[in-house]
Order: C-alpha cells, then sequence, then structure tokens
C-alpha cells in the first residue's frame, strides 16, 4: 500500500490503494501529521466503495523530507503535487483537501482545473482571514509531551477522544527524524502572512467550476466556520454540510457520517 517515489528531486511517500476512480487526499498541517495519520479512517471507506486512495505526505510531512535548504510555500507544495499526479500518469482526480491540504486542493483548482474532477473542502484555508488562536497555537507547536496534549483539545471537539496515549504517540511522531526542526521552518512568525498566502482571490474563487462539497465542524477552534460560508458563496456548484459537536478533525470525530458523506458525493452520477 506505502510507496516511495522520486517528485521533483524528493523522495515522496504515498499510500496507493484500491481501483477504480482516482481520489487525491490531501492531509492538514499539525505537528506530526502524515497521510495515513489523517486519513486512516477515510481511506478504507473510499477503496470499499471502488475508488482509488492516493493520499501522499506533503513536502516536509511524514517521510517525505526535502533537502535542509528547502522553502517551503504555496507554489513547492502545488508544484510537488502536480509533478506527482504527472509522475503517476493522472490526468485527472477528483480531490480530498483537509485545511491546510485544502488550500492546496483550491490552488490546484485554480491554476490547474483540467487536473480536478470533484473537489471536496474540510475546514479548508484559502480564503482571506484572521489567524486563529487556535491554528497560532497549531504552527507554533514548541516539541513536548505536554505541548501536543493541549494541541489534540484544541482539535477536537470530544476531549475524551484525546488520551494520554495518543498525545505521546503523536509527540513522538512530531519529533522523529527531525521533523519538528522541519515543522518549525514552515510557519514562522509572524504566521498571518501565512494564511494570507494560501488564500486565493474572490475572482478566483468565483472561477472554479468544480463541484464542491464543502465540509466543517461547527465548533472548530482552528479554522473558523466562516472560511467554508464564503467558499459556498463564492463558489458555484457548491454545498455544505456543518457537523454540530464537531471541532477540526470531522473525518475522526464523526468518521461514519464524513465517509458516507464522501462517498455518495463521489460516486453519484453528474
Amino acid at each position: 500500500m506505502g510507496s516511495t517515489r522520486v517528485i521533483n528531486g524528493i523522495e515522496t511517500y504515498l499510500t496507493d490503494a484500491g481501483e477504480g476512480a482516482p481520489v487525491l487526499l490531501l492531509h492538514g498541517s499539525g505537528p506530526g501529521v502524515s497521510a495515513m495519520a489523517n486519513w486512516r479512517l477515510t481511506t478504507p471507506a473510499l477503496t470499499g466503495a471502488g475508488l482509488r486512495v492516493i493520499a501522499p505526505d506533503q513536502i516536509g510531512f511524514g517521510a517525505t523530507v526535502p533537502p535542509s535548504d528547502h522553502e517551503y510555500s504555496m507554489e513547492s507544495w502545488l508544484a510537488h503535487t502536480v509533478a506527482l499526479l504527472d509522475d503517476l500518469g493522472l490526468d485527472r482526480v477528483d480531490v480530498i483537501g483537509n485545511s491546510f491540504g485544502g488550500a492546496v486542493a483550491l490552488h490546484l483548482a485554480v491554476h490547474h482545473p483540467e487536473r480536478v474532477g470533484r473537489l471536496v473542502l474540510m475546514g479548508s484555508v484559502g480564503v482571506p482571514f484572521e489567524i486563529t488562536e487556535g491554528l497560532d497555537a497549531v504552527w507554533g507547536y514548541e516539541a513536548s509531551p505536554e505541548a501536543m496534549k493541549r494541541l489534540l483539545g484544541i482539535f477536537a471537539y470530544d476531549t475524551d477522544l484525546m488520551t494520554d496515549d495518543l498525545a505521546r504517540d503523536r509527540y513522538e511522531t512530531s519529533i522523529a527524524g527531525g521533523a519538528n526542526e522541519r515543522f518549525a521552518a514552515m510557519f514562522p512568525a509572524p504566521r498571518q502572512r501565512w494564511v494570507d498566502a494560501m488564500a486565493l482571490t474572490e475572482e478566483q474563487l468565483e472561477g472554479v467550476v468544480q463541484r464542491t462539497l464543502i465540509v466543517h465542524g461547527r465548533d472548530d477552534q482552528v479554522i473558523p466556520l466562516a472560511n467554508s460560508l464564503s467558499l459556498l458563496r463564492l463558489i458555484d456548484d457548491s454545498r455544505l454540510h456543518v457537523f454540530g459537536r464537531c471541532g477540526h478533525w470531522t473525518q475522526i470525530e464523526h468518521a461514519d457520517a464524513f465517509n458516507a458523506l464522501v462517498v455518495d458525493f463521489l460516486t453519484q452520477a453528474p
């Protein structure tokens, strides 16, 4: 299921599972995140519905480690995504983007519209907004078990899900192989500039032609629900589903309902 490919000179780890219409899954930007940490509950539902899942660790995350002098930017993440599709021989894919991954998905849809079929955005970045205390804390993470436990409490509505064992595991992942140094280089203060760098203009978003499903947790402390309301207003062929009693991890906190919603959206007739 997992494999490594050299993409734009960077050894890139990805999960490629299932057969059928390809779906590209783009993870978020939390410390210690990887594609499978983000999509472990989503992948079986998609492959079970007859879809092919392609879930890469984006540059700097998981096992995709760039050179030490790599300059992180939306342009580099987008170029890496396009090159991955080229390397896999995929002209067009459906795309699911979570948070930061939603911004990459939107940039792909705007700058390479011919490569994107349907679009799913979860708690997405990509519109202008004032950085939240939650996102500032995520991007400003300084590695420790205690800091990771606090972050998990920000991500989830139901803090009972955020056990000490999970916090310890995620902390250890966040420091493995120098991951914390890479993460610190991605979004240094002042962090509002990274929100701004990921944002598209209203004109660009109004030009998105893909059929789009927008998903958000009502109680999200990281990315404001207002982002998804803006996307609903600007993207013509869009619909929005809001989960109550849900934070930033809709695909984990409401996994069954989220999976059913996404599978239906991706498999229904045009």
